[in-house]
């Protein structure tokens, strides 16, 4: 594999005319694009919160600074891992690769399940809503649309790590398809019950239950868990050799762009958002 890696260029395509992979270069137009969308939500937010309506809540009364905190330190350690994720397939380092994807996927779904959490606690408790106010239509129209974003992302991950047990034979293991789509689905389901469980074991502290509430309440919600864990660890098991190799890297890299490219977005977010209320 090693010698392999010397032949591959992975930073350069010299079959095209701007020697930038055509999937890189694509990428690179989407983000562009994307980073203008963005910037109009993040300026649409900045300039009603500038000449707030009479009777807009202040956000200092409903932001949880703490929480919002801890999960922009979760994506950021995301962006680690996914970086490790391309430098391992670089190397044909097939096995970290997959490890790194799966914890870029896991600090993925924290995120998502903080933002989850904040959203339901915004209304339920804040009363704020999208169409109650201005703060709660560009909050939730701006942070929302970045949440479908890493949702995205977390589910392109789970296809690429699946992805990389594509049999290098497939005529040799003819139900391959229907196994790799049972680990996707498998997959989601366990990040999906994961992040569920999370959630009510917090609803549970905060409420003052006991572990034989929890249990009673959210059995199946942990049946899943367990039963998806199980399925995908079966499924990940080794079973020959596989398609996925240090040639694909191109497509790891450009997931990777778009993963960093969320992740500076959403400090942009954290700051322009949250942190100037505090200033």
């Amino acid at each position: 594999m090693s010698s392999h890696a010397g032949t591959i260029d992975h930073q350069h395509d010299h079959t095209t005319t701007t020697g930038i992979p055509n999937k890189k270069l694509l990428m690179w137009a989407f983000l562009a694009s994307d980073c203008m969308f963005f910037g109009a939500l993040i300026s649409t937010h900045l300039i009603y919160r500038l000449h707030p309506p009479p009777g807009t809540p202040s956000p200092r009364e409903v932001f949880d600074i703490p929480l919002t905190s801890f999960s922009t330190f979760i994506l950021l350690m995301s962006s680690l891992m996914m970086a490790l994720a391309v430098n391992a397939i670089q190397k044909g380092n097939l096995k970290s690769m997959r490890f790194s994807l799966l914890t870029t996927v896991f600090f993925g779904a924290i995120f998502l399940g903080c933002q989850v959490f904040e959203f339901t606690n915004f209304v339920n408790e804040k009363h704020l809503t999208i169409t109650n106010s201005i703060l709660g239509t560009t909050f939730f129209t701006l942070t929302g649309t970045h949440g479908t974003h890493v949702a995205i992302g977390v589910l392109w991950l789970i296809m690429m790590y699946v992805r990389s047990f594509k049999p290098a034979d497939p005529a040799a293991h003819p139900f391959w398809f229907f196994r790799n789509l049972l680990h996707v689905a498998m997959v989601i389901g366990l990040v999906l019950s994961a992040m569920f469980t999370v959630l009510a074991v917090v609803h549970t502290i905060q409420t003052g239950g006991t572990a034989a509430a929890f249990a009673g309440q959210h059995f199946l919600i942990v049946a899943a868990l367990v039963a998806t864990l199980v399925g995908s660890v079966i499924l990940a098991s080794p079973r020959g050799a596989v398609q996925f190799s240090e040639a694909n890297a191109i497509d790891v890299e450009s997931m990777g762009l778009y993963w960093h490219f969320v992740d500076i977005v959403w400090i942009v977010i954290f700051t322009a958002v949250y942190l100037l209320e505090y200033l």
